[in-house]
Formats: structure tokens, sequence, C-alpha cells
């Protein structure tokens, strides 16, 4: 391998791009795209400078060969993409979920193990800078011993927007998927353990939704909504996919006995607003943690036991040093994974990110979540 590392992107759609900018931050040259829509391809491509792009990926890999492959398309082509590129002897990053099973994403994972190829799994709210100070004020004991914390949002998706990937639980969609898998990557690094046993359910809120005009990229689900009367128009789909969701998870070390470890509450609704904010919650016996926004994107308040007074709390300013100098967040965020990631492939120091072993243990407890079943252990390692 040459000092210039070279990167191939899979997708053109929303992920696809915010990786695309990441690598290049992360001194990547990005040197070919491809999609499954020729013209998408094409325009994407020439306005984020890419040479090549196509729709053949597989012979565009093997044409390419390049170091690094990012994979940003739905979770339902992962396993493919993903398991021909560490054949290829490509490192790979891969947008969330890994793969659609926890039996896909645990061979991807042996697979990578097996070859040693550099992977990185992009549940990327991690990175928030409200996050990061939560896990230095719970490490430094300023909540004392932490009991428990909770995750609530309630996003409003419109329950018209045309039917796609988002709605098929075999292509990746769903609000386990794309949604719990941020939230416990931002829980874990705050409470600073691994998942040890979970429980809960999935709920399928969302019955049917409407076939309409085909949607590229993710952001515009939103933006393509159909009124009523245009929905009555159309045919309509059955939803696959999980649009709520309750989970309880003990967080913890797996050196210590599980009824140590911190539990954590996860409720999610994807079809209503709640009358209060979504918010991340730390309590332990010297006070709160309150944090608005479900992904720690708002204020932090520290409440201290004995004092009627919430404290808003001003994020050091080393803590941005630190990262990305980017100001939208979910592309800060990719900013940080991808240097994190590109320095591990370059055997230089590197702060801990999250891998393909992070992904195969967060399918496991999404599809134990999905079984419904009781509390059950979460393995650590193959």
């Amino acid at each position: 391998m040459t000092d210039e590392l070279r990167a191939m992107i899979l997708g053109a759609g929303f992920a696809a791009q915010g990786h695309t900018a990441a690598l290049k931050v992360a001194g990547v040259r990005v040197v070919a795209m491809a999609s499954r829509t020729e013209a998408v391809c094409r325009q994407v491509a020439e306005s984020l400078e890419i040479p090549t792009c196509g729709t053949d990926w597989r012979q565009m890999l093997a044409d390419v060969r390049p170091d690094i492959v990012a994979v940003g398309t739905p979770g339902g082509t992962h396993y493919e993409m993903i398991s021909t590129a560490l054949e290829a002897g490509c490192h790979v990053l891969s947008d969330k979920p890994l793969a659609t099973t926890a039996a896909d994403a645990r061979d991807l994972y042996q697979m990578a193990k097996q070859t040693g190829l550099k992977t990185a799994y992009a549940a990327s709210y991690r990175y928030q800078p409200q996050t990061l100070y939560a896990q230095e004020i719970v490490a430094a004991g300023r909540l004392g011993e932490v009991y428990e914390a909770e995750f609530v949002s309630h996003y409003h998706w419109p329950s018209r927007m045309p039917f796609g990937w988002p709605h098929r639980l075999e292509d990746g969609g769903g609000r386990l998927n794309n949604n719990f898998t941020h939230k416990l990557a931002i829980a874990q690094h705050i409470l600073g353990g691994e998942v040890l046993a979970a429980m809960g359910e999935a709920r399928h809120d969302l019955k049917r939704v409407p076939v309409a005009k085909k949607v590229h990229d993710f952001r515009d689900y939103f933006n393509q909504a159909l009124s009523p009367e245009e929905a009555e128009q159309c045919e309509w789909a059955e939803v696959t996919s999980d649009w709520g969701y309750t989970v309880l998870a003990r967080i913890g070390s797996r050196d210590k006995p599980r009824d140590e470890a911190v539990t954590a509450t996860f409720r999610h609704s994807g079809l209503r607003f709640g009358k209060n904010p979504d918010y991340v919650a730390v309590y332990g016996e010297a006070g709160t943690l309150h944090i608005e926004e479900a992904y720690t994107q708002g204020p932090m308040f520290l409440r201290i036991e004995g004092s009627d007074d919430w404290e808003e709390l001003t994020i050091p300013q080393m803590i941005f040093d630190r990262l990305s100098d980017e100001d939208d967040p979910t592309q800060r965020n990719w900013n940080q994974l991808a240097l994190d990631f590109v320095a591990d492939i370059r055997g230089e120091g590197t702060p801990d990110f999250l891998t393909f072993r992070d992904g195969w243990i967060y399918q496991e407890v999404i599809d134990l979540i999905r079984s419904g079943s009781a509390w059950t252990p979460i393995a650590g390692d193959l």
C-alpha cells in the first residue's frame, strides 16, 4: 500500500455523500462511486469531483482496487457488498445497520477479524460534543454512582411518505436499525460500558404506505410525503419494518456482575411528537444530568442532590477542539469517524471508535428485541 489511500463509495445518497466528504477530510482520495441509478450517480460524482462512476459496483471494485470501501447504501445490500470488499482486501466503513440480521452481521465481523482488515461502523452520534462532555462528567464522578439512564424520542415521520427501503425490514429499514443504533452508541459512550443483557419489544405502528415516486436520497422522503388526496390515487404497500420500540438494557463492564451495571431505557415512536422534547437523562446517587434531544444535540443541565436548581452547562472548548471543524453535526460526526478510522489504517495512535464488532453486537440486540424475548445475555465476542 502506498502512503496515499484511495477509496470507493457504494451509494450516492445522503450517507454516501457524507462519507465521501468525511474521507476527504481524513486525507483519502475518493476515486470512484457506484450507485443503482446511473444518472444520479453521475450527477453526484461530478458534484463531489469523483472521477469514476457507474452502476456495476463489482466490476468497478475489480478495476479500481481501492484501499477503502465506504458503504452508504440501504442495509439490505450490505452483506453482499461488504463481504465482496473484504474478499478484495479492502478496509471497510459501513453505515448502519451492518446487516439485516445478527447472523449476517456476525459473518461480516468474523470475516474482517480473520483477514485483519480495518473496519468502522457509523453509529456516529457518539461523537456529539454533548455526548463527549457527558462521558467526562460521569467518569469524573459528578453524578456519583450511576443507577439508570433514559433515551426517549418521538419523531413525527410522515405516515404518507412514499414506500421505500425505510419501510422494508429486509432492506435494512426500521427504527431499531436506524435510530436505536445511534442511541445505543451514545449510551455506551456516556456510561463507559458494553451491553451485557437486553429485553424489549418492537412495534409495527405503521401498517401501510402509498407507493409513489421512487426516492433516491433519504432526506427526500420527508419532502415528498403525499397529501391525503394524492395518496388515495396510489396503490398501497405493506410495511414490514418496526416504527416504534421499547428496550431495556444493562450497560456495564464484562468483568463485573450484571447487577452492578446501569439500567438504560430506550423508547421511540416514529409517528407522533411528544408534548415534551426528546431527551437523554442519566441518574446517579449525587445528581442528574439532562440533555435535550434524542441524539444529545441540545442544551445540557445538571442538578446536584440537595439543590433546587438546574445548572445549564457550557461544553468546554477543548472538546470542540478535538473534533473536526464542521458546523453540521451529522457531517462532523462522520468526519470524526473517518479521521479515527484512517488513522488506525495508517497505524497511528487513535481513540476508540466503533467497528464491525460493535455492528454485530448491536444487531444481536436488535434481533433479540424483535423476538420479544425476556432478559437475555449479550455475547461480547464470537
